[in-house]
């Protein structure tokens, strides 16, 4: 699949993603790429979020690509069973432990617990081993539930512009390969 044949969902986590990372600077290079915006990104509620994510999937026009970080990748996976246009992938990037009680804001969990079956579209998880928001093996048991290929980021932070993924070109070409897998 090209770019010019999905719709390219960028998917942010909790207080949106900031001008310098890595999923605003591909929104800005990708000619099909949009942003979910949420009406509150500091205050998440999981009703609302869920609720924008699939009024913009209902609203696409060609297949969808969903590229969600942090806490977008419970949002895209708690919306799916209303889903009411074709989603061709998603990308999945540092999905937070929702369910850990030590999650900080305690609201964030909220959105726990994550679905714990096959996706029905082809996945990639990519996790860090030292992310503070979740452990690199509750990643690993989350995309072996979703049927989805997990990436080893190695010790990458929450990959974000604060842990030094600006423009992470070792995740766009993970996301180009991955791209070019899929069928339009």
């Amino acid at each position: 699949m090209k770019v010019s044949e999905a719709d390219i969902l960028i998917v942010p986590g909790y207080t949106n993603s900031g001008e310098h990372h890595w999923q605003t600077r591909w929104q800005n290079r990708l000619s099909t790429a949009r942003r979910v915006e949420q009406a509150e990104w500091s205050k998440p509620v999981r009703e609302d979020w869920v609720q924008r994510m699939i009024e913009e999937v209902n609203a696409s026009t060609k297949p969808v690509v969903i590229v969600a970080h942090s806490l977008g990748v419970p949002t895209a996976l708690h919306a799916i069973p209303e889903f009411r246009k074709p989603v061709a992938g998603a990308f999945l990037v540092a999905p937070p432990e929702v369910t850990n009680s030590n999650i900080r804001p305690k609201h964030l969990m909220t959105f726990g617990p994550y679905p714990e079956t096959a996706l029905p579209f082809p996945s990639i998880t990519i996790a860090s081993r030292n992310d503070p928001f979740g452990s690199y093996e509750h990643a690993e048991e989350m995309a072996k539930a979703w049927g989805s290929m997990l990436v080893d980021a190695g010790e990458a932070g929450h990959i974000n512009a604060e842990s030094g993924h600006g423009p992470w070109p070792e995740g766009g070409m993970v996301f180009a390969q991955f791209l070019s897998k899929l069928k339009a």
